[in-house]
């Protein structure tokens, strides 16, 4: 102990080399595992529980800062002396392939002395000492109803799909002992639940950038995302850790999106998938855009996936009659100025012989025409988002014109272009649709 006392701290946490050239000079094995599991002393400062009397400690931190070991440092050192704590994230695999079994998940980081048994099928960590963790969804908010916990971990809220529902459900679990605490990591997006976490008065906030972390990370990774992101809005968000608000000219804004978003939608009775095909044949660079959408009966339309892929033809072909099959869809609708008479042949390819309502639409128009009714009807509130779609979203309130439209807001302006301003109120009113039923037919529409 006396030897790590004298070191300097910031010296081990940044420079890799003298860590591990200091470690292998230890005397034994043992000793060298218990200095590296040493959290206080390999830490940054910021990566360490703050002092005082809080409730939330929210780490709003750029790709590669450590978040992900924050949490999971925090939840293991918890863990010595509270016996009920709760681990949530964007989706069950989240929880698992991240915050337990991750390259810096709470099994990588646990000592051999003090290291839980994962129980994947009762979703729970068992310490040594009987301390328990469950894990859960933020996409079924109601898995929170009932259990308790001390401390809880919430990993990336800002991109879960149900946050304000799945955050309220945890704070009336967050209850045992004399200091209900949350350490919440994100990289940070304006959604409400943000804000209101940064702007709560019980909350310390931390905020750090990818280039604290750098000389653990991969000389690629520089080379590669940040010389390309570097200087860009989404840049200054996902590396530098910026709370960006609106982006000047873009159609979108998030408080508009967040003011018609709903936890479900009604009955609905019109369904539509929409396809915008990559504009190259790239499938690491380029999306097909993928949305479902549906109407109901007040003529009030609802967003209800994101489903856009990097993928072959098959592989977008075929996640497309998936979630026609899925929701029950009266047709998949394809825009087929890149593509051709492509999309139609992928689409029918991907059925496997069975039959498909499938439309080609070919746009007549320039983007920004096309995308502004749609901007409207978000606008009028005729538009509401079940749940968010965090890439999606990005993409919507991030674009302007002039510059090349992403594939997946691409994909939703189809949507609703063929769902809302298709239709006029003189025109042919949307049918009753019968879940499931699969027909044929193909057809064009200029747009």
């Amino acid at each position: 102990m006396n030897i790590a006392k004298k070191l300097h701290i910031s010296r081990l946490a940044t420079d890799p080399e003298f860590l591990a050239r200091f470690l292998s000079e230890l005397k034994s094995p043992e000793e060298g595992a218990a200095y590296w599991h040493w959290w206080e002393m390999v830490a940054r400062d910021k990566q360490l529980l703050p002092p005082g009397d809080w409730s939330f400690w929210l780490t709003l931190a750029g790709r590669g800062w450590g978040k992900t070991r924050t949490g999971a440092e925090t939840i293991r050192i918890w863990a010595e002396h509270y016996p009920r704590l709760h681990l949530i994230a964007e989706t069950a695999a989240d929880a698992r392939d991240t915050m337990v079994e991750g390259e810096s998940g709470i099994l990588r980081v646990s000592p051999p002395w003090f290291r839980p048994v994962y129980q994947p099928s009762k979703r729970q960590l068992t310490w040594p000492n009987g301390a328990i963790a469950k894990t859960f969804s933020a996409e079924d908010p109601d898995q929170l109803r009932g259990p308790q916990c001390h401390k809880l971990w919430a990993e990336e809220v800002a991109s879960w799909r149900y946050a304000q529902e799945t955050w309220d459900m945890a704070m009336f679990g967050l209850r045992l002992g004399d200091s209900p605490q949350a350490v919440v990591t994100t990289t940070p997006r304006p959604i409400p639940l943000v804000r209101q976490l940064r702007d709560d008065p019980r909350t310390v906030l931390t905020v750090g950038s990818t280039y604290e972390n750098r000389a653990n990370l991969a000389e690629a990774f520089f080379s590669g995302i940040i010389t390309r992101y570097e200087g860009t809005r989404l840049g200054r968000q996902e590396l530098l850790a910026e709370l960006l608000e609106d982006t000047p000219g873009a159609l979108w804004t998030l408080k508009l999106i967040d003011e018609g978003r709903v936890s479900e939608a009604p009955d609905l009775i019109r369904i539509v998938v929409a396809v915008d095909p990559p504009g190259d044949a790239n499938t690491e660079t380029s999306e097909c855009g993928i949305t479902v959408g549906g109407i109901s009966a007040q003529r009030e339309g609802y967003l209800l996936e994101d489903c856009s892929l990097h993928g072959t033809p098959a592989e977008w072909g075929k996640a497309a009659v998936d979630a026609y099959h899925r929701w029950g869809a009266d047709k998949i609708v394809g825009e087929v100025n890149n593509g051709g008479e492509m999309v139609g042949h992928t689409i029918r390819t991907a059925t496997g012989g069975a039959r498909v309502n499938y439309e080609a639409i070919r746009a007549s128009r320039g983007k920004l025409t096309r995308a502004e009714p749609v901007s409207a009807l978000y606008e009028q509130d005729h538009i509401h988002h079940v749940g968010a779609f965090k890439k999606l979203e990005d993409q919507m309130t991030t674009w302007t014109p002039g510059e090349k439209s992403p594939d997946r807001m691409d994909a939703l302006v189809w949507l609703f272009t063929e769902l809302l301003v298709g239709y006029t109120p003189s025109g042919p009113a949307p049918r009753q649709t019968k879940r499931g039923a699969v027909t044929s037919g193909l057809r064009k529409r200029e747009y």
